[in-house]
């Protein structure tokens, strides 16, 4: 998280969340900004009765509070740590929230806590997550048939970001007709070929920046878990990339290797399935990140998730050795060189 630039005291929108803050309750003090994340979401701290609490700023014209709200009860219904929900005004675009402190899994690595630890955690935690949905079922969580499917073309429709934002940024020009078609045409041939697996709950942005070291916590009650409100209904082997193939650190190889084989070792998907599915999502994953780092960048005003993009083309190339996306790696070699400078024809 940014801090926020502007003064409270000169915010529009902070003064208005203060409002909004002292209607619920006078005790509450002047809300201080926190930082902001990668979409127009805000956040704030103010304490009442010696009790901190967090609050969401999301602009109802640029953010819809309401899958937050949706994705934050499915999880509680489940029995996984969401920040409890205090109040909301989705017309103000203002979230009450518990706090869950400030220990995130990535400032818990760089205090020093193993990393095994915390990945053993991360991914008994997401086991535990897919096995509580498994047993519900629809008719436990009928709210959770609104959610949107990670189908083929909601897939496809992220990995355009890279032909969208990339190719021109590091081009010059717009992507030619032929050649867009062509990569549209190659990742949907891989992503038509996945095997059929049991669809779950999918957060979408499982890594250790969005999870939280609870102290008080044990077992799964000790992972906190933050930014799910882009939740969909989709492959039980989207997270677990998202936690191991992270754009914004390294996991050791004997991380990545442990927690994939613990995965595994539950039973619960057919393993040549599971990792036919956790390698192809593994590299759709990616480029879509290459495309939304140089969108943030470049529209957004945000250059600090460029230093990950290096990251990101070794994670694309060691993907596209892959039998499963050999569609995709022709198209890549003939138009990009493997650290993401494009090809001199």
């Amino acid at each position: 998280m940014s801090d926020s630039a502007m003064p409270v005291d000169a915010d529009p929108r902070a003064l208005a969340l203060n409002r909004w803050l002292r209607n619920i309750d006078p005790e509450f003090t002047p809300a201080q900004p926190m930082g902001s994340d990668a979409s127009f979401r805000r956040y704030f701290r103010s304490q009442r009765g010696g009790i901190r609490h967090v609050i969401m700023d999301a602009p109802p014209e640029r953010e819809d509070t309401a899958p937050f709200l949706q994705v934050a009860g499915l999880l509680h219904a489940i029995g996984l740590r969401a920040p409890g929900i205090l109040a909301s005004d989705p017309d103000q675009g203002f979230i009450l929230l518990e706090d869950l402190g400030d220990r995130t899994f990535t400032r818990a690595l760089a205090n020093g806590v193993p990393e095994p630890e915390l990945y053993r955690l991360a991914t008994s935690t997401l086991l535990a997550l897919q096995a509580r949905w498994l047993e519900r079922g629809a008719a436990g969580l009928p709210e959770a048939d609104a959610l949107p499917r990670y189908d083929t073309d909601l897939l496809l429709q992220e990995v355009r970001l890279f032909i969208e934002w990339y190719w021109p940024e590091v081009r010059g020009a717009a992507v030619p007709r032929v050649v867009e078609d062509a990569f549209e045409q190659a990742w949907r041939g891989v992503l038509d070929a996945l095997p059929a697996l049991p669809g779950t709950l999918v957060l979408r942005d499982f890594h250790v920046d969005n999870l939280m070291l609870l102290p008080a916590g044990r077992g799964t009650d000790a992972c906190g878990l933050l930014d799910f409100q882009d939740a969909v209904l989709g492959s039980p082997a989207y997270d677990l990339v998202s936690l191991l193939e992270d754009a914004r650190r390294d996991v050791s190889p004997d991380v990545v290797a442990e927690n994939l084989e613990t995965t595994l070792a539950e039973g619960r998907w057919p393993s040549a399935a599971f990792l036919h599915h956790y390698r192809v999502l593994g590299a759709q994953r990616t480029v879509k990140i290459i495309g939304i780092f140089t969108r943030l960048a470049r529209r957004d005003h945000k250059p600090g998730y460029q230093v990950h993009q290096p990251r990101l083309w070794r994670l694309l190339e060691r993907s596209l050795e892959q039998p499963e996306l050999e569609p995709v790696a022709s198209w890549f070699r003939r138009h990009f060189r493997r650290d993401g400078r494009p090809c001199v024809r």
